[in-house]
């Protein structure tokens, strides 16, 4: 399967935003900030091929002489981070809590083998291989960022500002938002899922929570003031669809903690909170079994399962679907 080209949009004053054509897994949106003398990307494609898409594409809007020399990364699942390669000389930004999701997750390599060499006819085989196939990190190297922090961090792309904010762990442990208040606008990583009624998007995937966490994550998003907010997927939103997807969460927190309340395990908790249909919308309902699970976690104090024991869950309630 192959990815057809992502579209590049101006968004604002030398703010530009990859967005891939289709929603699904990995496909992160990404940005270019453009000044006369430096370049940010905002977050990475997934593989080599994909990077090397956006950095031709970002070239074509950069003055003459002018290179990407910064990237910061919203977060370190490998979608927005593994095509950092592509520009070996720039500096990688990142939380400090990040690195410890980096080392959580399989390597790019240990990725691409578990893709391209699982049993197809198993649950979890045939789902990496529908959903993860068309990428390839055969050769990719793990990213380690060169630069991290934790709290706030300020930078200049040329005249413009750039706010970064660590946050409280939520979709992962070492979330960030990038606020550029010039061009009013704030990229949120995978704290926002984007939807909206003309172009649907899919169910969110939270590693970390609690719920509440990314809830106050995106009344803070809010606080900016941007008018402008990039979600980590899907489309590019307003404020009002911002307060849309915490009305989203809402629902699966209080779900979650009722289904909890009456003693159901998470699994079958998540299956329960598919069946309801609430946003029929959305695509790949099957990853309500990972934001359920975590939130299970802070109720109840349970172990974090390793990745493919987390995604074994998903893509056996996947099947299940399919089957129904």
């Amino acid at each position: 399967m192959t990815i057809n080209r992502a579209n590049v949009s101006a968004i604002a004053e030398d703010l530009y935003v990859w967005l891939p054509p289709k929603r699904g897994w990995g496909l992160a949106n990404c940005g270019l900030l453009a000044g006369q003398r430096t370049a940010l990307w905002i977050d990475t494609p997934y593989d080599p091929s994909l990077a090397a898409e956006f950095l031709a594409e970002s070239r074509k809007r950069l003055a003459d002489g002018v290179t990407v020399d910064r990237i910061v990364v919203t977060h370190a699942n490998g979608d927005h981070l593994w095509g950092a390669g592509v520009l070996p000389d720039a500096e990688v930004i990142a939380t400090r809590e990040a690195l410890e999701h980096i080392h959580w997750e399989p390597t790019p390599q240990q990725t691409h083998a578990l893709v391209a060499g699982g049993d197809p006819d198993s649950p979890l085989g045939g789902y990496l291989r529908r959903h993860f196939g068309q990428f390839d990190w055969s050769r990719t190297e793990p990213v380690h960022p060169d630069t991290v922090f934790h709290g706030e961090l300020e930078l200049r792309v040329g005249e413009y500002p750039v706010q970064i904010t660590g946050l409280p762990a939520a979709h992962t442990g070492g979330d960030l938002i990038v606020h550029l208040p010039y061009q009013r606008a704030v990229f949120t990583g995978d704290v926002i899922f984007g939807s909206t009624a003309e172009q649907p998007g899919d169910h969110p995937s939270h590693w970390a929570g609690p719920l509440e966490n990314v809830i106050a994550a995106c009344e803070r998003i809010l606080a900016t003031g941007a008018e402008i907010v990039v979600p980590g997927h899907g489309p590019v939103l307003d404020r009002a669809g911002v307060r849309e997807h915490i009305a989203y969460l809402r629902y699966v927190r209080d779900r979650a903690h009722a289904l909890h309340a009456a003693g159901l395990p998470a699994l079958d908790a998540a299956r329960r909170i598919i069946a309801e249909r609430r946003y029929p919308e959305l695509g790949l309902p099957e990853r309500l079994v990972l934001t359920v699970a975590a939130e299970y976690r802070h109720l109840d104090g349970s172990e974090v399962p390793n990745v493919l024991e987390a995604m074994g869950q998903v893509a056996l309630v996947a099947r299940e679907l399919a089957e129904a």
